[in-house]
């Protein structure tokens, strides 16, 4: 039988466990994704039109530059970094890998200043992975993650509180979760990977210290930065936490965002604008 969601509009298409029901596809939890969902839906297909577009123009021979209309930003000298977050002061030395169960744990446990939970690149996005990953991040921020290897070895987190501050990665905004439909729509990637962490860990990483922060990867433009932040911005609202509480580290990699470095990271920094102690002429760039 297919999965019942308990939400209206809202359809699995894949087989989904007991466990992955109880603790991360929860009716409340899926209420967000379809909210997120119907909200921002148009606006992300309309921004990978757009990207169609500009594939047009430089097939045609026009070649990328900085936008004329953006000149202001870029030339701005006013910015200044806003105060790092809590576990985010030292950031030289960064793990970075998939979500599975022991790579959590050896990359928390590992040394490094801050681990990179990676949705995107370095996990196969099979629905169970993804789903499992949830569930393996959700035990991690809430202490209460443990594994057994076959041959029964045990892993766990580190006692003296010496862990890597967990940074996450959603799936970038081209990539679709095909097994999830709201009103019949194949939902984004990264809609549902940040919905799902962000509704089930965001106050409790607040109360351990570390977070909600994420990396947001393979961003075209700073209209699909301004997206995030909208994103961030509700996602905050529907919980009641005080806008600016997440922090995002933007991943430059692409030719189109190189060019627009700067209004990407200003568009990141709109959620934090009003929340910092500054002069009210003076943006706020994000760490």
């Amino acid at each position: 039988m297919p999965f019942d969601t308990k939400v209206a509009g809202v359809t699995i298409l894949a087989k989904v466990t007991p466990e992955q029901a109880s603790e991360v596809l929860t009716p409340e939890a899926l209420q967000f994704v379809a909210t997120l969902h119907r909200t921002y839906e148009a606006t992300r297909q309309r921004l990978l039109q757009r990207r169609v577009e500009r594939q047009i123009e430089l097939d045609q021979g026009r070649l990328p530059d900085f936008l004329p209309e953006t000149r202001h930003i870029r030339e701005d000298a006013t910015w200044r970094a806003a105060k790092p977050a809590p576990g985010l002061a030292d950031r030289r030395v960064e793990i970075t890998g998939p979500v599975d169960r022991k790579m959590v744990i050896n990359a928390l446990n590992s040394g490094a200043a801050t681990f990179m939970a990676d949705f995107e690149d370095s996990t196969a996005p099979t629905f169970s992975n993804v789903v499992d990953g949830q569930r393996n991040l959700k035990d991690a921020i809430h202490q209460r993650i443990s594994f057994t290897a076959p041959n029964g070895k045990q892993y766990n987190i580190r006692k003296d509180g010496k862990v890597a501050t967990l940074l996450v990665r959603p799936r970038g905004w081209h990539l679709d979760e095909r097994h999830v439909l709201v009103d019949g729509q194949i939902v984004s990637g990264s809609i549902f990977d940040f919905a799902l962490y962000f509704f089930h860990n965001a106050r409790k990483s607040i109360e351990i210290g570390i977070g909600p922060y994420f990396y947001v990867p393979k961003m075209e433009s700073h209209l699909e930065a301004r997206l995030w932040n909208d994103v961030f911005n509700t996602a905050q609202d529907y919980i009641g936490l005080p806008r600016g509480t997440i922090r995002a580290t933007a991943l430059i990699e692409t030719i189109l965002g190189a060019f627009e470095m700067d209004e990407i990271i200003y568009e990141l920094g709109l959620h934090l604008l009003l929340h910092q102690e500054a002069p009210s002429e003076t943006r706020v760039r994000p760490p």
